[in-house]
């Protein structure tokens, strides 16, 4: 649909509703319904922008003594300025403002409010002060705050969906904080708990590029946790990555695959040859030398480079010139580890 039609047909609905015989409540709820049916799967950003406008009018149109109605419109209002790309803070910040006025007409009207309508403001809450961390104008611990709230309704049994959103969100949530302390240690956990969680109900079977998202993201969790048990949790981060792929596919999802087969092979140069012996104490020098991760990073090598034809055929330069260093570093460790290794040999035959 062409913007000049989006907005034609827009300009049209508006004029057919002054026309109607209808209570402003009736037209606030029309208006509202215009809006809801503009946001859903829009396919240009002015039919979200559009959306906005719908609800702001609305808004001004619902009667004073409609306290609910309008906290409602407000809240709707909230989730269509999320949707508006820009680089820039405003229309967050003004959801955010939506969103806290909706939640304090809510709370105090509790006995009209069902409490997942409460539950998914805060989630939502949550979800826009995650999105103005990076722009430093909200913090992540009120974000982790709303989704903790938000989890005392939306749980694992009857609220699968949002379950499975709010842990996912936790956990990208508690990573993107600072680790320097051992409070760090703690949120990698729960970090590492929360993903574990949201798998718990999302399935390969009924939601498999979500499957794919949250395994791919634990195993990164996994291999990157501060932790005594590190080679087990690196195996448990291959296992995962090995869930991921199931799902994507060269074929079906180029980068989603690039990027796991990236992830995987960080993990696969962290592990030892021998995982038998990598606990052993009294091993002799040409032994710790030969227990060095030589094979696993060949392998990880391989898929190193997969990835990054992958990422140079899209276009995603960034992407290349990272892993371009990384495949240097790695031939480069490889061939000293080489060296080495017949250096050791050699002595120890004499």
């Amino acid at each position: 649909m062409s913007n000049d039609l989006a907005l034609h047909q827009y300009e049209q609905a508006l004029a057919a509703l002054d026309k109607e015989s209808a209570s402003p409540t009736e037209k606030v709820e029309m208006l509202m319904e215009m809006a809801m049916g503009l946001q859903t799967r829009p396919k240009t950003a002015q039919q979200v922008i559009d959306a906005v406008s719908l609800y702001q009018r609305a808004i001004e149109l619902c009667p004073e003594e409609e306290i609910l109605l309008q906290a409602r419109l407000r809240a709707r209002r909230s989730t269509a300025l999320q949707l508006i790309p820009s680089e820039e803070p405003g229309f967050l910040l003004q959801a955010k403002d939506e969103l806290e006025t909706a939640l304090t007409i809510f709370t105090q009207h509790t006995a009209s409010v069902a409490a997942e309508e409460i539950a998914e403001a805060q989630m939502n809450l949550g979800l826009v002060q995650q999105s103005l961390v990076p722009l430093y104008r909200a913090k992540i611990t009120d974000a982790i705050e709303c989704y903790q709230r938000a989890l005392r309704v939306f749980n694992r049994t009857d609220f699968p969906t949002e379950y499975a959103i709010l842990h996912n969100n936790l956990a990208t949530a508690f990573l993107s904080m600072p680790m320097t302390d051992e409070r760090g240690k703690m949120r990698e956990a729960l970090a590492v708990q929360s993903f574990e969680a949201a798998l718990q109900v999302i399935t390969l079977e009924d939601n498999p590029n979500e499957y794919a998202m949250l395994q791919n993201n634990l195993g990164n969790a996994l291999q990157y946790v501060s932790s005594s048990h590190a080679v087990e949790n690196n195996l448990r981060a291959l296992d995962a990555y090995e869930e991921a792929l199931k799902v994507r596919t060269l074929r079906n999802a180029p980068l989603p695959y690039a990027t796991t087969l990236a992830n995987k092979a960080n993990c696969l140069r962290n592990l030892p040859d021998d995982l038998e012996r990598v606990d052993e104490e009294n091993e002799d020098k040409s032994t710790k030398i030969s227990n060095i991760n030589t094979n696993r990073m060949k392998e990880s090598l391989i898929l190193y480079k997969e990835a990054r034809e992958i990422f140079a055929e899209y276009g995603e330069l960034a992407k290349v010139g990272m892993l371009d260093q990384v495949i240097e570093e790695l031939v480069a460790a490889i061939k000293s580890h080489d060296e080495r290794v017949a250096d050791g040999f050699g002595q120890s035959r004499f």
